[in-house]
């Protein structure tokens, strides 16, 4: 995971960026944030079009490629490790999808951490928009 960055409360944000790592969130978190990474990996890569040359070559630049295609994951997490937070922050144009515990709602207890993580990343992570069950 890499760091993003840290938000009252001694919460951090940390970007998901292997499958291994989207499997342990899914574990942790209960839900199915590592059905949603693997598809977003499995199109990023589809659309992948390698440098012209030896074959040898032909990954240079599929990393970077991942890093501007793929919507962003994230997970927020307590100075004890405990996941409390999963988002889903989409390259481009796309709405987030911003969840808990067994997708529950995160805003109760982390709207200051989501804000934060908003205004990190130049965003507004308000939940009517981001949280995609129980709109009231």
């Amino acid at each position: 995971m890499e760091y993003v960055c840290d938000v009252p409360g001694g919460k951090t944000w940390f970007r998901i960026e292997t499958e291994s790592e989207a499997i342990q969130e899914s574990a942790l978190m209960g839900h199915a944030v590592e059905k949603h990474f693997r598809q977003a990996l499995a199109r990023a890569e589809a659309a992948y079009v390698p440098p012209p040359g030896p074959w040898i070559e032909q990954q240079i630049g599929l990393k970077a490629h991942l890093r501007r295609t793929m919507p962003m994951f994230l997970t927020l997490r307590d100075p004890e490790g405990n996941g409390l937070a999963t988002a889903m922050v989409p390259a481009g144009a796309g709405c987030p999808i911003i969840v808990g515990v067994g997708n529950r709602d995160p805003y109760a207890a982390h709207a200051e951490a989501i804000r934060r993580l908003g205004a990190h990343l130049g965003l507004s992570l308000e939940r009517a928009r981001c949280y995609p069950y129980g709109r009231d």
